[in-house]
């Protein structure tokens, strides 16, 4: 946590906590049952300050989940076209392949 205004600036202090400060406060609410009263009064914040992290907790919850999916669905995406290029490209040493033995063919008079 960092503070923003010390006391004597004429202003009150301002302490910023981190995200992973928030979500250790968080967890040891909702995990380990800590009352909301004494985590407050230890980190001498107001618990409409907490009760508001945890509902910006719960309402960003699902973007955990969003970018994973999405980022595996971003990647087989990615090796769809990978394989679809080497497949094009195997396509393409096929053909002339195939078209030099017909020539080969017709030059020895198999066809």
């Amino acid at each position: 946590m960092t503070v923003k205004r010390e006391p004597g600036q004429g202003g009150t202090r301002r302490r910023h906590f981190s995200a992973e400060e928030k979500v250790k406060l968080l967890r040891l609410h909702l995990l380990e049952q800590k009352p909301v009263s004494d985590l407050c009064e230890q980190i001498q914040i107001h618990p409409t300050l907490f009760y508001r992290w945890q509902q910006e907790f719960f309402e960003n919850g699902t973007a955990a989940f969003e970018r994973r999916e999405g980022s595996t669905h971003k990647a087989l995406e990615q090796r769809v076209e990978l394989m679809q290029t080497k497949l094009r490209q195997k396509d393409e040493v096929i053909a002339e392949i195939m078209q030099a033995h017909v020539a080969l063919k017709k030059s020895l008079g198999e066809l």
